[in-house]
């Protein structure tokens, strides 16, 4: 199994952009997709997950601002980022869980995501 993130860019503040994140491989049942990131010196947080297709939880920092999707028919997801800031530079993972999976997830390659003037 194997998660391919891609979407990530240089963008203005008050920008947008939007992550995407493909599973390829056999997977069992998906629980949850989300998307987390690491800025340098820090250590990985959530960004916002979505499970069973439905359910989203997000970080209070971009509660509003960020919108998760899931294309089950294509085992994706998606981060819609708006009105992106300064703080939110950092490189976004995507992760898999599923019912048979490892408790961790599965991790995607990282995608760079920079805010900057």
């Amino acid at each position: 199994v194997q998660l391919q993130a891609s979407g990530g860019g240089l963008v203005q503040p008050g920008g947008s952009l939007r992550l995407s994140c493909e599973v390829s491989g056999r997977v069992d049942r998906i629980v949850t997709m989300g998307w987390y990131r690491q800025a340098p010196g820090k250590a990985r947080e959530l960004v916002a997950t979505i499970t069973n297709g439905v359910t989203t939880n997000y970080a209070d920092s971009v509660k509003g601002r960020f919108t998760i999707t899931r294309d089950s028919a294509k085992n994706a997801v998606s981060l819609q980022m708006t009105s992106l800031k300064f703080e939110d530079t950092a490189v976004y993972y995507c992760n898999l869980q599923t019912v048979l999976g490892p408790i961790s997830g599965i991790w995607g390659q990282g995608t760079q995501v920079t805010v900057s003037s």
